[in-house]
């Protein structure tokens, strides 16, 4: 990240004429995070409506509700990929 407080030109020479409104060098491409939330309908429901009053996504930008087939469902992550699970107690009431 580069800030100026003020433009000097010995310092903007010294940089090879760097434009000091460039606040900060854009990544190539931002890292996607897959949420996954499973349990009934309405705690899944409930989850997507609380993220979206923490305004931490709106709640049409997550796919409809998909129902587990009976087998299960397989997640297969890229490589160099973790996971990491929450459990909570949902209140009902």
């Amino acid at each position: 990240m580069l800030c100026f407080t003020r433009q000097d030109p010995r310092v903007l020479q010294e940089l090879g004429g760097l434009n000091p409104l460039r606040l900060a060098n854009p990544s190539p491409r931002p890292e996607r995070l897959r949420h996954l939330v499973i349990g009934t309908p309405e705690g899944v429901r409930g989850a997507i409506n609380h993220l979206h009053l923490l305004r931490y996504a709106e709640q049409r930008e997550w796919s409809q509700l998909v129902t587990i087939p009976p087998f299960g469902i397989l997640i297969t992550p890229e490589q160099g990929e973790v996971f990491s699970l929450l459990r909570r107690d949902r209140q009902v009431g």
